[in-house]
């Protein structure tokens, strides 16, 4: 724990912090294993567009999750140690994929994404002026989870836009 770091922490107990990031921190690792396992069983038409983007979404939970476990441990907490308990402490939870259709697939990873901006959100309003450092952490990492949801919107968007225009070109023949 680093004692002079931690004093800069003001008007906010660090166990509340070290709690909500291991919250963050169970939300980083079951996105990350979200996208994981989608971009294996994702099917239909521009599922290469959403494999390689659901492959970069979870690179970048998992550094996430790496930042989050690093802030923790520098505040003098533990990283939740065990998997089962990301279950218990997860803010977004984890949505098994049911239809592997890519529309589907692309429309969990959005709901996932907008959690995870609600979860930072809070979390940066929380440490804003209080805690620099999990201030700055949170922030990168809300950046990027907007970024996520644009990406995938945008694809979400490109994918129906061609099926629909595929289906009146189908219905005036």
């Amino acid at each position: 724990m680093a004692r002079r770091g931690n004093s800069i922490v003001k008007g906010i107990e660090i166990d509340e912090v070290i709690s909500l990031l291991n919250r963050a921190y169970a939300d980083e690792w079951l996105a990350y294993y979200q996208y994981y396992i989608e971009e294996k069983v994702v099917k239909g038409i521009m599922k290469d567009a959403a494999i390689a983007e659901l492959r970069q979404h979870a690179a970048d939970e998992l550094r996430h999750a790496d930042m989050v476990a690093r802030r923790i441990l520098q505040l003098g907490g533990t990283p939740l140690l065990n998997p089962k308990e990301w279950f218990v402490h997860t803010n977004c939870g984890y949505d098994e994929p049911k239809d592997f259709d890519v529309v589907a697939i692309l429309e969990d990873a959005i709901r996932g994404e907008q959690c995870a901006i609600s979860t930072y959100s809070e979390l940066a309003e929380l440490t804003r002026g209080r805690d620099i450092v999990t201030y700055d952490i949170v922030s990168e990492i809300l950046g990027d989870e907007v970024e996520h949801e644009e990406d995938l919107q945008a694809l979400h968007d490109d994918i129906t836009e061609f099926v629909e225009s595929i289906k009146s070109g189908m219905k005036r023949q």
